[in-house]
Parts: C-alpha cells; sequence; structure tokens
C-alpha cells in the first residue's frame, strides 16, 4: 500500500522511456546552446557595428580618427584580448548593421526574454530611440523575418549575404538558406553558381528550387561547432574543434611525434594552422620549419586516397606560405601530402609543372585482426538480417 503523498508513477516510466527521455533533454539542451552562442555572436557583432556606425556619426573626437578611426580602434580592442577586432572584421561588423538596422527587432528586452536570451538584456538598452526610429524602407522588406534570420542564420551566413548588392537578392538567399537549411558552404556554392539569376530567368521557379533544395548539403550540428568565428568566439583552439575524425587526430598525433623524435632539424610551429585566403579560413594539419633546410614544411593528411584536388588544396597553402610567411634567408616551403592509397600515374600528372616543392606518399595503420573482423561482419549480418 502506498504512502500517501507518494507521488505516482509518471505515464511510460519504464526504463526505455527513461533513456528516450533523457536523450532528449541532451538534444534540447544541445540545439538551444548552439542557438544562443549563433545568436549571441550575431548581436555581439550587430552591437559593435552600431557603435562603431554611431560614433562615426555622432563621436565627439570622430574627426581626430578619421579614415584611421579602424586601424586604431583594432589596435586598443587587440589589447584587451579581444578576438576578431583586425579593421577588416570591425569593417564586416559595421556593413552586418547598415545593411540589417532592422535586427534591434530582435533584441527588445521582450523578444529577448521570450527567446530565453536574457543575460542579453543589458545591451538592448544600449540602443538609443532614434535608432528604432531610423529603419530605412529598404530594411523593412525583412522586418517580419528578422527574428528569424538571426536565430536560423549564423554570423558567417551572414556575412556572405551582406556582400550581395541587391537587396531582393539578399532576400530570396535569405529565403532559400532558411527554408533548406543550408551550410555556409552551400549558400556560397548557390551564390557562386547565380541561382538568384538561373531562378529569375527560369520559367518553372517552384521546379528549379525544388531540384535545387533536393541537391543541397544541409546545416549539421558539428559544422556549426567548427565555424571559425565560434570557437573564437568561445575561446577554443583550432584543434580543438577542426579534427575530421577521431582516425585524422591519432594519426596526426603520431605524425607530430615521429618527424619530432626523427630530429634533422624538424621544429614543430603549428597544427591546424589557420590561413585567411581572401574571405575564406583554410587549416593546414601539421606545419613544421626545418632549421637545416630553412624552410617550412606543411604537412597534410588524408585519410582517404589521393585525388587531385588534395594536391591543388596543398599547393595553394604551400603558395601562401612562400608569399605571406617567408623571411630573408628562408628557402621556399615545402608541401608533404599523406593519402591511405595513391594512383602513381594520376600523381604525375597532378604535379605536372607546379613549381613548388609536393610530394605524395602513403601511408599505412595497422591493419585490424582478420578475426575480429570475420566477428564484426557477422554482428552486422544479424543487424540487417542476413546470417552470412
Amino acid at each position: 500500500m502506498k504512502t500517501q503523498g507518494t507521488p505516482k508513477p509518471a505515464e511510460g516510466s519504464d526504463f526505455e522511456s527513461l533513456v528516450v527521455t533523457i536523450v532528449q533533454i541532451h538534444q534540447q539542451a544541445h540545439d538551444f546552446a548552439t542557438k544562443a552562442v549563433n545568436v549571441g555572436l550575431t548581436l555581439r557583432n550587430w552591437f559593435i557595428g552600431h557603435r562603431i556606425v554611431e560614433f562615426e556619426q555622432n563621436g565627439a573626437d570622430r574627426a581626430a580618427y578619421g579614415e584611421s578611426l579602424m586601424d586604431a580602434l583594432s589596435q586598443r580592442l587587440a589589447a584587451h584580448s579581444l578576438p576578431r577586432v583586425t579593421p577588416r572584421e570591425l569593417r564586416r561588423y559595421r556593413q552586418l548593421y547598415q545593411v540589417y538596422p532592422q535586427i534591434w527587432q530582435s533584441v527588445t528586452p521582450k523578444s529577448l526574454e521570450a527567446s530565453g536570451f536574457t543575460a542579453m538584456l543589458p545591451l538592448a538598452h544600449l540602443l538609443p530611440s532614434p535608432i528604432r526610429e531610423s529603419v530605412t524602407p529598404e530594411s523593412q522588406i525583412a522586418e517580419s523575418a528578422t527574428p528569424q534570420l538571426i536565430h536560423c542564420l549564423s554570423f558567417t551566413h551572414l556575412s556572405e549575404l551582406i556582400q550581395l548588392p541587391d537587396d531582393t537578392q539578399r532576400r530570396f538567399y535569405e529565403i532559400e538558406c532558411i527554408r533548406g537549411n543550408w551550410s555556409v558552404r552551400e549558400l556560397r556554392r548557390q551564390i557562386d553558381s547565380l541561382y538568384y539569376q538561373r531562378s529569375g530567368l527560369s520559367k518553372n521557379k517552384s521546379k528549379l528550387s525544388a531540384a535545387t533544395h533536393a541537391e543541397a548539403e544541409t546545416l549539421q550540428p558539428a559544422q556549426i561547432i567548427r565555424d571559425p568565428y565560434i570557437f573564437e568566439f568561445l575561446g577554443l583552439r583550432s584543434r580543438d574543434v577542426m579534427a575530421e575524425s577521431d582516425l585524422e587526430d591519432a594519426l596526426l598525433d603520431r605524425l607530430q611525434d615521429f618527424l619530432l623524435e626523427m630530429g634533422h632539424g624538424f621544429c614543430f610551429e603549428a597544427r591546424q594552422k589557420r590561413l585567411l585566403i581572401g574571405d575564406e579560413y583554410f587549416f593546414v594539419d601539421l606545419v613544421f620549419y626545418h632549421r637545416v633546410l630553412k624552410c617550412h614544411i606543411l604537412v597534410e593528411l588524408k585519410t582517404t586516397a589521393f585525388s587531385h584536388e588534395h594536391l591543388g588544396q596543398l599547393n595553394t597553402y604551400v603558395a601562401y606560405y612562400k608569399k605571406h610567411e617567408m623571411t630573408p634567408g628562408d628557402q621556399p616551403p615545402v608541401g608533404i601530402l599523406l593519402c591511405t592509397r595513391k594512383n602513381q600515374a594520376l600523381v604525375e600528372f597532378a604535379l605536372g609543372d607546379l613549381s613548388n616543392k609536393l610530394f605524395v606518399s602513403r601511408y599505412a595503420v595497422e591493419m585490424p585482426k582478420k578475426a575480429e573482423m570475420e566477428d564484426f561482419l557477422k554482428q552486422l549480418g544479424k543487424e540487417i538480417g542476413h546470417e552470412g
């Protein structure tokens, strides 16, 4: 007999329901945290842009800085250890505010409370009332969708969109990106393929849209966390977020230790070295400086067979180092590409007349024991109902 006051078991309180519930709790909390980071980063950059514009328009000593404002501001902010405050980034934040002034609608106290972002409330009060009345007619086009805009699109998405010259074109990509949950890479690919222009020329726009979304790459949680803006915003290192797989990470550990143990002049310099080329970030797996050869050695590791695209990627990194990282007395950098398999004929043609010093080799990992693989295959066979 139950004592009075003892709660009744919840409906579906068996063990499996407990597991399902906890998984759901975790996923919902993860999704909220991801959204919170994205929204927080976008709002941070938008507010920075707003303050810069306000200073340029009304600052008491703005004339003293003039064209040098971004350089001076960048230096002072960097002294406070703020990430992403180069002059180029500060101009991007200013452009974000200028293109999307209506974002203020998403940072009112009421909307922040409704979204759960109460920690951002003090920022909302930084906005003077004139800002709330100065929304341009062009920006009113997207006013109703503004909350959805910053909750569904990351700052990296918006960085691509603010470069578009036309409001209608920008709105088109906003809608399509939100509809399809596109990754940043997919958004960039659609812009580069002139999807907007092709849609304008298409007689059946719905058919083109359906076909485009069917083939589009959607945004995955791992891609959000690996966004360079996000991990710098959170104070993470490149290595913390950029490893493509546990296998690759383990191999890089071994390779790094192996080259250092060899001696002969290998000096470790960086892992997952970030390069900014144009408006895109790239990462070199391992960077060494060889004190005998007097050159940088860039190592790229691929957990797949050789592809000519891999060589093009490495050649780009080597060319970048040759232009930006060489110092007086240095020899040209060397690139080493390691793959699981290589087609020697393809390697020879891919190298072609490239002037950079590139080397392609294959590596091997310890093969799994045959008996273990047989057991694993039997297990898989049972799972899919096939007894092999």
